[in-house]
């Protein structure tokens, strides 16, 4: 089999990463998200996984943290089966096979150029009305390219703590501005997760450097009249966490009884 040689960096280069969780949580006998793609994409990369840091505890942390923004989203597309989904930093994420949206869904795969190039090469192309948009998402030209008539839902996993809080304040705005109902779907780290950064090996080894950390999800409640927060889950009671091996649902108990680690991750939905 070709494999294929990776020269991705930084921030980038943490795709990998959290693919190969989902390859790892695919290998259990019984596995949180089941992304049989991942395990496939992982075996046609030349690359130094074991390197990433990531272990069957933070694989399974990944998988359940997919699962649980892929849920949302199946939600949002259930209610509102011709809408727009912009999947933002897409990264190697198979959410578009996962989800399987119909035919009348509109779905964006938005990143860098060499990571739509690498999806090309190592995914199969999802069926339905599938683009994608070569682009930072911080750039403000690509949004001109999504049309703005239908109910819309912005899902981006592993973005927020790699920006700037004045760049993730801008994406949310002008997203929020520029479509007229919707949901922001994403994760986010803490501030105290962002000081202890140096403890997240796959940043760490990455080279990754993480900026932005919210501690009050409501306050993102007034960057846009109208965005409320339906959802605020810490990383370390989500739903399914019984699912992590025994020494995770340890570390997850002790994590949660401690000022500052409890607080460290969130995932979140926003309606606007």
């Amino acid at each position: 089999m070709h494999q294929e040689k990776i020269t991705l960096s930084g921030a980038q280069e943490t795709l990998l990463a959290t693919l190969y969780g989902r390859a790892l949580d695919n290998r259990e006998a019984s596995p949180i998200l089941g992304d049989r793609e991942a395990g496939r994409a992982v075996e046609r990369i030349a690359y130094d996984f074991a390197g990433t840091g990531m272990r069957r505890v933070t694989a399974a942390g990944v998988a359940l943290r997919a699962r649980q923004l892929d849920e949302w989203t199946a939600e949002f597309l259930a209610a509102h089966p011709e809408a727009t989904v912009l999947h933002l930093a897409c990264g190697l994420d198979t959410r578009p096979h996962r989800l399987a949206p119909p035919p009348s869904v509109r779905w964006f795969d938005v990143d860098y150029p060499e990571v739509l190039d690498l999806r090309e090469r190592l995914l199969p192309r999802p069926g339905g009305d599938y683009r994608t948009i070569a682009s930072s998402v911080t750039d403000d030209g690509w949004l001109a390219e999504v049309p703005a008539d239908r109910p819309t839902v912005a899902v981006f996993e592993g973005l927020t703590m790699y920006l700037r809080e004045e760049e993730g304040r801008r994406l949310i705005q002008r997203i929020t501005g520029r479509f007229g109902t919707g949901q922001l779907l994403f994760d986010c780290y803490g501030t105290f997760g962002i000081r202890i950064q140096k403890l997240n090996r796959p940043v760490r080894n990455a080279g990754a450097t993480l900026y932005w950390g919210i501690d009050d999800p409501r306050e993102l409640e007034g960057w846009h009249d109208g965005l409320r927060c339906l959802d605020d889950l810490r990383a370390v009671d989500m739903p399914g966490i019984e699912r992590f091996p025994a020494g995770g649902r340890i570390a997850m108990r002790v994590m949660a009884a401690l000022p500052g680690f409890r607080d460290a991750g969130r995932i979140l939905r926003y309606a606007f």
